[in-house]
């Protein structure tokens, strides 16, 4: 490819091999085989990237919510340089960390609501009335575990307590 300027308005020309010089057209060097193999790793660190996160939504999937989406820096289709595609890689590496994050912080504070749901159904008449919901174990569903009295009052003076998983959803009203 060589590079001539055109004699009525001194702007270069870029003369292609194989086709015309187009007029207004700044020369562009093609990519060379070092920046070839960075924006392969790039777009393999991207795609890594890409999966990490889409794996953790789907460990977190029904019970926690956090943004997944990647803001477009630009618009249209074109070809990335080298700094975009960077920049496209960091953040993608800054919302998979914050998602972990998320789901390890959840998955502690589930994990802490079962150990108490287990206590509560080994001992009840030490958990009386403790309450427990179906979100907080990390469950689909409206229910509440609650440590109550057996048979009303009778079986709160005699110390019959049980835990009882009520259905929790309350009736459409309308």
């Amino acid at each position: 490819m060589t590079v001539l300027y055109h004699e009525t308005t001194q702007q270069p020309t870029v003369d292609v091999p194989g086709g015309p010089a187009l007029p207004g057209r700044v020369p562009v060097a093609p990519a060379g085989p070092d920046e070839r193999a960075a924006r392969a790793a790039l777009r393999g660190q991207i795609a890594r990237l890409e999966r990490d996160l889409a794996d953790t939504l789907i460990e977190a999937f029904g019970r926690d919510r956090f943004a997944v989406d990647v803001a477009a820096r630009v618009r249209g289709p074109r070809l990335l340089d080298l700094g975009e595609l960077e920049l496209i890689r960091d953040d993608l590496a800054a919302r998979l960390h914050g998602a972990r994050v998320t789901v390890a912080q959840r998955g502690a504070e589930y994990a802490e609501r079962r150990a108490l749901l287990e206590r509560m159904l080994r001992e009840p008449e030490r958990h009386k009335y403790v309450r427990v919901t179906l979100k907080e174990l990390g469950e689909p569903g409206c229910g509440v575990y609650q440590v109550r009295p057996r048979v009303g009052i009778i079986g709160m003076l005699a110390g019959w307590w049980h835990v009882k998983l009520s259905s929790g959803c309350p009736l459409a009203t309308g």
